[in-house]
């Protein structure tokens, strides 16, 4: 089992395919399985990194650190790898993660992908509210009610019994994850002056999409892309979120060593209603 060991802690990864890194980052109801429509997908061109924060999934936190060592465990796990320089993609939590890492270490990133985020972004003052709102009227729901859609959901119980499957494994959940982020990044400042690209679920219950829009035209340089979905788009709409990054990844000049991994869809459905 492939593990890095940190002070007392160790923390599983996962390395496939060939080509530029990719690290993939997952957030609080995930591990390094919640990825596989991703793994997929860009291993077919690019070197994919996955992994559990240290607490989650197969890692281990016996410093209960939390997400306080989160940047410094991805740094160790890159220079474990040997890869001085990557794309990041991160959700949710592993937002937090991606955008703590590439505000320290610039020179280490080649694009940011903060997918359903706002996590150690310092929230505007017309930002503030609608955050505010979102975490009272999500401060009951359940797990599966926060990150999956409604309207998913109902239309695929099997998918939402998997979700809820993988999350089981994690040691932590949203209450009992310990530390803070390093430091919270003014929005002018995310991603280092890399190429940033946002992608938002437009029915997110945890992120609203308009407290999105009003981060995303602070960063300089950065795109959005809105998907009819709720937090977890790279879940629910995986050939769409896929594609996404993808088209981004191209347009920034960094492109696999293979084949296209695009979808090549000849068109996405709607979700059910």
């Amino acid at each position: 089992m492939p593990v890095l060991s940190i002070g007392q802690s160790e923390i599983y990864y996962e390395d496939q395919g060939e080509g530029p890194a990719i690290v993939f980052a997952h957030g609080i109801g995930g591990n390094h399985a919640s990825w596989y429509q991703q793994v997929a997908a860009f291993a077919r061109s690019y070197r994919v990194i996955t992994f559990d924060h240290r607490g989650f999934g197969r890692s281990t936190d016996v410093e209960n650190a939390g997400r306080s060592a989160f940047e410094s465990d991805l740094r160790a796990l890159l220079d474990h790898l040997d890869i001085s320089e990557t794309v990041l993609v991160g959700q949710s939590m592993g937002g937090g993660t991606c955008i703590s890492f590439a505000t320290a270490y610039p020179e280490r990133v080649r694009a940011l992908v903060i997918a359903s985020s706002l996590h150690a972004i310092a929230e505007p003052d017309d930002v503030a509210p609608l955050m505010d709102a979102a975490r009272a009227a999500t401060a009951d729901m359940s797990q599966l009610e926060r990150v999956l859609d409604a309207t998913f959901r109902a239309a695929n119980p099997e998918q939402a019994a998997l979700y809820a499957a993988i999350a089981s494994f994690n040691r932590v959940d949203r209450r009992s994850l310990t530390g803070t982020w390093p430091m919270l990044v003014a929005p002018e400042a995310v991603g280092g002056g890399k190429p940033v690209l946002f992608v938002a679920g437009l029915d997110d219950v945890l992120f609203p999409v308009e407290a999105v829009r009003r981060v995303q035209a602070r960063v300089p340089g950065s795109f959005l892309v809105e998907i009819s979905a709720g937090h977890s788009v790279f879940f629910e709409r995986g050939d769409e979120f896929n594609d996404s990054v993808l088209s981004f990844l191209a347009a920034c000049g960094i492109r696999g060593v293979r084949r296209s991994a695009h979808s090549n869809a000849a068109g996405y459905t709607a979700p059910a209603q």
